[in-house]
């Protein structure tokens, strides 16, 4: 990746089989960012479409003012590949990545750009679908469904709030583009980068953007298996791509959140609490270390030892929530101290 940024914007387009849209698509970016600092980098990912010749005659026209980079794929990688190999030829202060479909407008890109390099402060802007009050059109009510629980999977995981995980439109600083790992070659990529994002200690905004959902006649690409498919890259993220201490605790808390579990219900239900305590178990591993979530054990433990039935059960639920505000201030005193990797 290269030290020194000669452009002040890279924008990373992948592109499969896209030629009824690279013309008009061309146009917009004409419109919007046809300057010499900008350069517009365009990873063909194995089309077969006519969109390779398309982009080579594009190419030739000459008539623009930002730098032109076509990379040729031989075989279709995936979303996911395609914009790593654009990053990586990037040379941009920041980097903009932008669909070839036009599902996401070009506008808005620009808005986005002049928010982010005016405010020096904000390394990381996420388009988001569902912010604002633009101009809207989707289609298909299933993966909306799955996209805005994916968005409410990552938020519970990673302790964030935003609103759509998916949003093709992000644009980055190279502060954070240097910090990332990404490994996923699919649609999964925007939660390979959301999820790196955060580890990294990256504060992500967002901007709301219009949408206008094509059609499968269209070429429309990703379906609900796509979002199905997220579900596990999800789970990936969370709970393997971890370090050794973080994946330690998840099994930690899980086994003793269990153990909470066994103190409700009786048969089957009490299976079934044992079941939902423990992925609160695996949500509280993330969240907290070895030393915090040892504390939260510990007043569990104590609770257990008071009344007998019900009122053994309700003792338990009260030393948790204690044991839990209790985690946490130590989670906060020890954030910045030595000590900070064990709590």
């Amino acid at each position: 990746m290269p030290q020194e940024n000669s452009k002040t914007l890279s924008i990373v387009i992948p592109v499969f089989n896209e030629v009824n849209f690279l013309e008009e698509l061309f146009e917009e970016i004409k419109k919007f960012f046809n300057n010499e600092s900008n350069e517009i980098i365009i990873v063909d990912d194995g089309s077969n479409d006519g969109s390779s010749n398309l982009l080579a005659e594009l190419k030739k026209k000459n008539n623009y003012k930002f730098s032109l980079k076509i990379i040729k794929l031989d075989n279709n990688s995936g979303k996911g590949k395609a914009i790593q190999i654009g990053i990586k030829n990037s040379n941009g202060e920041y980097i903009l990545l932008q669909d070839a479909d036009l599902e996401l407008d070009c506008k808005d890109a620009k808005e986005m750009f002049e928010m982010i390099s005016t405010k020096k402060d904000i390394k990381c802007i996420f388009g988001s679908r569902y912010l604002s009050g633009k101009l809207k059109k989707n289609n298909y009510f299933f993966n909306n469904l799955i996209g805005k629980i994916n968005s409410l999977i990552f938020n519970v995981f990673f302790s964030q709030s935003l609103s759509d995980v998916h949003c093709g439109l992000k644009i980055l600083h190279r502060s954070v583009i240097e910090q990332l790992q990404l490994s996923i070659n699919d649609f999964g990529i925007e939660i390979d980068l959301a999820s790196q994002i955060v580890r990294n200690n990256f504060y992500i905004y967002e901007y709301g953007v219009s949408y206008f959902s094509r059609s499968k006649v269209q070429g429309k690409k990703i379906t609900w298996i796509d979002g199905l498919k997220s579900f596990y890259y999800l789970i990936k993220v969370r709970f393997f791509d971890n370090s050794a201490s973080t994946n330690l605790s998840i099994a930690y808390s899980s086994v003793y959140m269990a153990f909470v579990g066994s103190y409700f219900g009786m048969g089957l239900g009490n299976i079934l609490f044992i079941i939902i305590f423990y992925i609160i178990g695996l949500i509280l591993g993330i969240h907290f270390k070895i030393l915090s979530s040892s504390i939260i054990f510990f007043f569990i433990f104590v609770g257990s030892l008071f009344g007998k039935g019900n009122g053994t059960t309700l003792a338990v639920i009260i030393f948790f929530i204690l044991g839990l505000l209790v985690a946490l201030k130590s989670k906060r005193f020890f954030s910045n101290s030595k000590l900070s990797n064990y709590f």
